[in-house]
């Protein structure tokens, strides 16, 4: 199983890693990772393995959004499935 995460906010230092971080502490690995930065402003889509046992998606997600309140930028993910049925023709 997948998940994508997207990532939208203001650039600042240290937001791979504080992203990673979250990734790592929630037993989730990170297989891909394309971002650019957009005159001022930091752009990032992420997938994951969220495959292992110890890995609970809805934990994620609840730290993804409690670190995106943190550092004030958009984060969001998705399981893989819904991302596919979003764009799918």
């Amino acid at each position: 199983m997948r998940a994508i995460i997207s990532v939208i906010g203001k650039d600042t230092f240290g937001i791979l890693a504080k992203i990673s971080s979250v990734c790592f502490e929630n037993r989730a690995n990170v297989v891909d990772v394309t971002q650019s930065i957009l005159q001022d402003m930091f752009v990032m889509v992420m997938m994951l393995d969220i495959s292992h046992k110890d890995c609970n998606f809805l934990k994620l997600k609840g730290d993804l959004e409690a670190l995106s309140t943190q550092i004030g930028m958009q984060i969001n993910i998705m399981h893989e499935d819904i991302f596919h049925s979003m764009h799918r023709i």
